[in-house]
């Protein structure tokens, strides 16, 4: 019985990778159309992406992920680097590139087919050193002043849900740092690992606890392109399952504080 179990075991994986959708020239076509997997990454976000300062070299985990699709569909791979995910969602519709990894939001959607979250991060806080806000709760309030980063996630959710605070847009993380202290701001609003960086230079800052929105972080592929966002699909889900999204975060030194595995997408 146990050697039954197991070959029954084995057949039902065999099955499930005989089920993955097939690699045809017309699904590189659509999805590599100029013949190499050209892939968007944003290097502000530290837990997607790295740019390193003398080389120019991007790593991290949706470096991981491209070259794996790429090597899947039998193509090259082209990093595309941006610094901020608007930059990116804003070019969907100019064919500069294939695939991308940013949060998903409505706004977002009328350009990119999404797919599942592949990780969930937090968005919170940094305030300066002398700051009274001691929440997430006591930051939306008549006269505070919030530096973000303009159309990123962050900006998106908290240009809906914010009732008094007033938004202050930069081009990139470090730049909200570098408003929120020349204009003598109250906040600024990002991803928790990219806040805790940013603290590392600004002596007496912190980050607050808990967060104003969880962000689910996915792949997403230009609208009209059917067949690519389905292979896109099935392939995200595949690399939550296998461990690689897992084995990706611990290679590069990120563990459950800064972001976690999202869930299987439901049926």
């Amino acid at each position: 019985m146990p050697g039954f179990r197991f070959a029954a075991v084995l057949a039902l994986l065999s099955g499930a990778a005989n089920a993955a959708t097939p690699v045809t020239a017309a699904l590189q076509a659509e999805l590599a159309p100029t013949g190499v997997l050209r892939a968007a990454i944003n290097y502000n976000n530290p837990l997607l992406a790295h740019r390193d300062p003398a080389t120019g070299e991007l790593s991290g985990v949706a470096v991981d992920l491209s070259r794996e699709l790429a090597r899947r569909l039998g193509v090259g791979v082209v990093l595309v680097p941006y610094e901020a995910a608007g930059q990116i969602s804003g070019s969907a519709a100019t064919g500069a590139w294939d695939i991308a990894y940013l949060a998903i939001d409505p706004a977002r959607a009328g350009d990119i087919s999404f797919t599942a979250p592949y990780l969930e991060l937090e968005g919170t806080y940094l305030v300066p050193a002398g700051s009274k806000l001691d929440s997430v709760d006591a930051v939306d309030q008549d006269g505070v002043r919030i530096a973000v980063t303009a159309k990123s996630a962050y900006d998106l959710y908290l240009s809906r849900h914010l009732r008094h605070a007033q938004l202050v847009r930069a081009a990139t993380t470090p730049e909200s740092i570098d408003l929120m202290l020349a204009q003598h701001l109250d906040a600024v609003a990002a991803v928790r690992t990219a806040l805790i960086t940013g603290a590392q230079r600004v002596a007496g800052s912190r980050v607050l606890g808990g967060h104003f929105m969880t962000i689910p972080q996915a792949a997403g592929v230009p609208i009209g392109r059917p067949a690519a966002a389905a292979y896109v699909r099935e392939f995200i889900e595949a690399m939550k399952a296998s461990g690689f999204v897992a084995d990706a975060l611990r290679n590069h030194g990120l563990g459950p504080d800064d972001a976690i595995v999202a869930p299987p997408a439901a049926p």
